[in-house]
């Protein structure tokens, strides 16, 4: 997590950055969006295309995008990745069907060329829900641990309560 935080802290300033939110459907990316935007729950429909907000984090300007899930979707996903610095990927923790789904577009994201820089942050949601996968066994199946060239994190979290990115908040103040 360190180099990930690092790059966080190191960006910070009067700056825009890019930002884009992936992950299959269901998996709770606009619900994370909006948990940072307004820090409560927002009900969400399936995003056909993309939402997106900015975000101010310590003076930082963050351009976050929130991009369709659904698989006729994913296709399109590479059309947002021009200047992106982070990926936030979200996992439905529960989602053991398709994880392997999730592993491919992941690795595919990161073997473009436009996505060469970015940091990559993957929440594996829904941890509140009995049986849900750990960070660990997720960590285990997408092979994060081949990743290395690009800084990444994995955290658990619940989009519904805010859990996981309050301890993400203060590890990268704790960090600076």
């Amino acid at each position: 997590m360190g180099q990930l935080i690092a790059k966080l802290m190191g960006i910070f300033g009067n700056q825009e950055h890019k930002v884009i939110i992936v992950g299959l459907d269901n998996a709770g990316k606009t619900t994370i969006l909006y948990q940072f935007l307004t820090n409560e729950v927002v009900h969400t429909c399936p995003t056909i295309g993309s939402n997106v907000e900015e975000i101010i984090l310590r003076k930082t300007h963050f351009l976050m995008w929130d991009i369709g899930g659904q698989e006729a979707l994913r296709s399109t996903w590479n059309k947002y990745y021009s200047k992106t610095e982070f990926i936030i990927l979200v996992i439905d923790s529960t989602d053991r069907d398709r994880l392997l789904t999730t592993r491919e577009e992941l690795y595919k994201m990161l073997a473009h060329e436009a996505l060469r820089d970015a940091s990559v942050l993957i929440f594996a949601n829904k941890q509140d829900v009995k049986d849900s996968m750990t960070t660990v066994e997720i960590s285990q199946f997408l092979t994060l641990s081949a990743i290395k060239d690009h800084p990444w994190h994995i955290q658990g979290c619940c989009a519904l309560t805010g859990e996981g990115f309050h301890t993400l908040c203060q590890a990268s103040v704790a960090y600076s």
